[in-house]
């Protein structure tokens, strides 16, 4: 397993803000269990260092031994959210389980036959796309925003509605990460994803004329130092409101009318899975905004070219 530098830096120099007596005992293992696992956890590296650390100097103060695998049975965990996490709040403290859980299934010690436990919680929700006019108005509002405000603006959207970026991945992108083709098209390497990310041609303007600044910076907020900076996202949709009656800037709301556009376009589902990140089966969920196709174009696409030869 290989991490990227940013991510091994993070994870190297991680101490918690207000370090415990006990994290020097329990430092090491924290690190590790959240390098196995990092690569493979749709989860901020910064989000699992503070979860792992809580889990661990919680069972150092409960007797149990400093050995990662019993810190992360499942009867392990569960006690922890019931009794070490009584300063969070409940949604907070399942959200630490989830974390934990997951950081469990990723591990090798899954290879022994262990089964993956069943998740307790609703299914997701999607959030739902933009209207096609919303998505043009909210263009039109970010291309009258001044100066570093309507960089941002755009690159959010280019990077979120042209590429279907998750707010993770988005904010992890640099100049470096964006790639011409001969074609015209315009590829994004997401650092950890092996994905072929494309951006949509009606976006490509926009991250050409990112990748053209001098420097290797963010592509989004290129002012900041840190990957992840607090509030990233809703620090800047706080302070930069559309006007007109428009619905603020969402990562997720984005990656969803990119990704029901994609469905809408009749792209081969495992093509915009794949692009996405996603399952097949995971796509389902977003059937449902896709506007059903009028009869003469569900009629071509279903009687073929007439030259066309029967295989």
């Amino acid at each position: 397993m290989t991490l990227d530098a940013e991510t091994s830096a993070t994870i190297t120099g991680y101490r918690p803000q207000k370090p415990q007596p006990e994290w020097d005992l329990v430092a090491g293992h924290v690190r590790m269990l959240v390098a196995a696992s990092a690569d493979r956890s749709p989860y901020r590296v910064q989000r699992l260092l503070t979860a792992t650390t809580r889990l661990a100097v919680w069972c150092h103060r409960s007797g149990l031994p400093d050995d990662p695998e019993v810190w992360l049975r499942h009867e392990t965990i569960d006690a922890f959210v019931l009794t070490g996490c009584t300063d969070l709040a409940p949604t907070s403290a399942q959200t630490y389980r989830s974390w934990l859980r997951h950081m469990r299934a990723t591990l090798a010690w899954l290879e022994r036959g262990e089964q993956a436990p069943p998740p307790m919680k609703a299914p997701k929700t999607v959030s739902p796309p933009y209207s096609p006019a919303q998505l043009g108005r909210l263009r039109g509002w970010a291309e009258r925003l001044p100066g570093q405000a309507r960089t941002d603006a755009l690159a959010l959207m280019a990077l979120a509605f042209g590429c279907g970026l998750t707010s993770g991945e988005l904010a992890a992108v640099r100049t470096r990460h964006l790639r011409r083709l001969d074609s015209g098209a315009v590829v994004v390497t997401v650092p950890g994803t092996q994905r072929l990310i494309v951006c949509r041609a009606s976006w490509e303007d926009v991250l050409v004329h990112a990748a053209d600044q001098p420097g290797d910076r963010f592509v989004f907020r290129p002012r900041r130092a840190a990957r992840h900076a607090k509030n990233l996202f809703s620090s800047w949709t706080a302070r930069h409101r559309p006007t007109g009656g428009l619905p603020a800037l969402s990562v997720r709301r984005l990656r969803s009318s990119w990704i029901v556009e994609l469905l809408s376009a009749r792209i081969d589902l495992a093509v915009v899975a794949a692009a996405a990140g996603m399952s097949t089966s995971a796509l389902a969920r977003y059937q449902h905004f896709v506007p059903a196709l009028d009869e003469q174009t569900a009629v071509a696409l279903l009687r073929g070219r007439p030259d066309e030869p029967a295989r």
